[in-house]
Order: structure tokens, then sequence, then C-alpha cells
């Protein structure tokens, strides 16, 4: 059967990998110049050399023994590595976090650059210019409902429902060390999360810290301008500093709209009647692990259908 899937993050690169094992054709397409997603890694120029960001997420989890063995396999090929501050079973893309997205991109097909605002159904699905057996929608849960809403209200009232914790993220390079003793720190007033990106395995460049909003003062926040956000976190972070903190040599700012969402628990949507389905980390948890295994999980549901419709004659 031939599949689209929409969305090259980590659950419609996992589902697309499934399918593609079952013996299906599957073409990706995704809006952005590459992958990463809430995986991406954004990249300074510093009188000092370029810095690195792992601007959204800082690190993944392994605890379901699928996604451990997916997990060990991305480390045999040298693209996570273990990332002792966020815990024991805590690992990090190696060299920068979207490694293991753009491992999975590369075993397939994947158009880039290439938005899908809508989907049409006539007993085939079409994208763009293809046209498909099965479609497949693995986007945040606030980007499912217009596409999904005219072929099925269920699906799109259930995207509708998951709601998504915003974040606004600063970026910050240092003409020197950091004077603090941990390499990420937890709830520091207005800042959720600070981590040592350059003290990650595989990293180079500068000191780069990454400074994460709480999801209460991003939404409070939300429609700020990018310099007023910067001067508050930047502020805050050198309050907790204290005296000796070094210079800042370049910074960035990004606002993540749809950062942590509060997941429906279900796992993964597939309506085998019309052949659609939705994969994501808000159909399972707001972890990367959770994303993987949500399109992992649709895969399944799709491929008894799937496989049943190819042996059809037509």
């Amino acid at each position: 059967m031939r599949i689209g899937i929409i969305g090259a993050g980590m659950a419609g690169l996992s589902c697309a990998q499934a399918l593609r094992h079952q013996g299906h054709d599957v073409i990706v397409f995704d809006k952005g110049r590459g992958p990463g997603g809430r995986m991406s890694t954004r990249r300074i120029d510093t009188p000092l050399g370029e810095a690195a960001f792992d601007h959204g997420a800082q690190y993944l989890t392994a605890r379901d023994p699928a996604f451990v063995a997916q997990v060990e396999h991305w480390a045999q090929d040298g693209h996570v590595a273990c990332w002792s501050p966020a815990g024991a079973d805590a690992w990090v893309g190696t060299p920068a976090m979207n490694a293991p997205i753009r491992a999975m991109a590369s075993d397939g097909d994947v158009r880039w650059n290439t938005a899908i605002d809508t989907l049409t159904h006539d007993g085939e699905w079409r994208m763009g210019n293809e046209r498909f057996d099965a479609a497949i929608v693995a986007v945040p849960a606030e980007q499912v409902a217009p596409l999904v809403a005219a072929h099925d209200v269920a699906l799109a009232d259930a995207a509708r429902s998951a709601v998504s914790d915003p974040c606004w993220t600063v970026m910050a390079a240092f003409d020197g060390p950091v004077p603090i003793d941990r390499d990420r720190l937890t709830d520091l007033g207005i800042i959720g999360s600070a981590v040592r990106n350059s003290a990650k395995p595989a990293r180079t460049g500068p000191e780069a810290w990454v400074l994460q909003a709480s999801a209460d003062w991003s939404r409070a926040h939300l429609e700020n301008a990018p310099d007023a956000v910067q001067r508050a976190l930047l502020a805050a972070f050198a309050e907790h500093i204290g005296a000796g903190s070094p210079a800042v040599i370049a910074t960035s700012v990004h606002r993540w709209r749809y950062a942590k969402v509060d997941a429906l628990n279900h796992g993964a949507i597939w309506n085998a009647d019309i052949r659609l389905g939705a994969c994501g980390d808000w159909l399972l948890g707001p972890r990367i692990e959770a994303a993987w295994l949500s399109g992992q999980h649709l895969a399944e549901l799709a491929s008894r259908t799937l496989s049943a419709d190819a042996e059809e004659p037509r």
C-alpha cells in the first residue's frame, strides 16, 4: 500500500519506519527545512566560534523494552550517549539532539520544505500532487483538527481536547564558564530549566546555555516581544549565578507554542474505514519515548487493515 505521512518528527518517522518494514511504500512530508522538530538544534556564530543549542527537548529517557532496544541501536551507531545530569536512564543525541531524527529520516523518503495544509479524500488520499491509499497525521494536536475535521469528527474532537503548554526558550553563549557546579538546573523562578548545552557529550564550541521558561510564565507572556523575553530570562539567570558571571557574547530566542502536551493516553488512533490515522506524544505522553511508541502502535493498528486490503484484487 502507498501511505502518506504528514510530520517528520519522532512519531511520524517511527511510524514510517515500521510501515516500511512491513513492505509498504511510505512518503513523509514536513514543512521544516530538515530533521528536528522539538528535537532541533540551533547553531549560532559567536566571536569564540560556533555555539550549538538543543533548544527543544533536552534529553530523552528509555523505559519501554522496545524503545530501550531502539536507543541501544542508536548508541551503537553513535547517534546517542548517556547524560547523567538528567538521570540514569537519560540520553542525548550526539553530536546534537536531532541525531536520531536525522538517522531515521535518512532511511526513507522524506520531503522537506513541503507544507501539507489540506487533506482530500475521494477513495484515495491526496497530499499535494501525490495520491495515497492511506493517510497519517503526525503533527502537534493543535494542527491535527484542521486537517482531519472534514473526514473524521471524532479524531478532530480528540485532537482539540489535547492542550499543550507553551515554552519561551533563550539560548545564550558566554565568553567563559558559568560558575555553577551543575550542568542542569530546574525551577529557578521563572526559569523552568537551565542546561549547559556545551557540557553534553560530543559538543564543541563556547559555553552555551539553554534557558527555558516555566509553562506558567510562558503562557502569561506568550505574545511578548522576543527581546523582552530574553532580558527577563537572562536577568533571572544572572541573579541565580550571582557575582562572577561571564559576559554574554551571542543570543537567540525561540517560542514553542506547543511544547509539552497533556496527553490523552490513547496510544494512537486509526480509522480503518477510510484509512486515516494519527500518532504523536499528545496521544500517549509528553516524552520522546511516547512519540516513538505512538508511531509504532499506529503502524501495528494500520497494518491489520492495510495488509488485508493489499491482498484484495483491485
